[in-house]
């Protein structure tokens, strides 16, 4: 099962020696992950920065740098914070479940991709 994903911001950021990071790489979260990001104190005083915590315990690698902080994440372009949002959502959402189904004029039979529930 793979459990690390590379990603390219859409605008990226630059770092204090003027460096350009745009390619990354994203592990699937782990339960403690969203409980210790809840319990941060940031998130505690505002709960709109839930989501810089918890990609920041995910993200591995944002270029050359492996440690990715809350301050660099909250410091990303809000395009970059949105796909990496979306990115997060779409590697650890619930998966999309695949039901048999009869075509109900040619009895055909085939796969039907049903998304979740919620």
């Amino acid at each position: 099962m793979q459990t690390e994903f590379e990603f390219t911001l859409p605008k990226g950021f630059v770092d204090g020696n003027g460096q350009w990071h745009r390619h990354g790489r994203m592990r699937l979260a782990l339960a403690v992950d969203e409980v210790e990001a809840i319990r941060d104190h940031r998130v505690q005083e505002n709960e709109a920065y839930l989501p810089i915590v918890l990609i920041s315990r995910v993200v591995l690698q944002l270029g050359s740098v492996t440690a990715v902080t809350p301050n660099l994440i909250a410091n990303l372009f809000a395009a970059d914070l949105a796909y990496l949002e979306d990115l997060y959502l779409r590697l650890n959402g619930a998966e999309r479940v695949a039901v048999g189904a009869v075509c109900p004029h040619c009895q055909n039979q085939f796969q039907l991709q049903v998304a979740p529930i919620g």
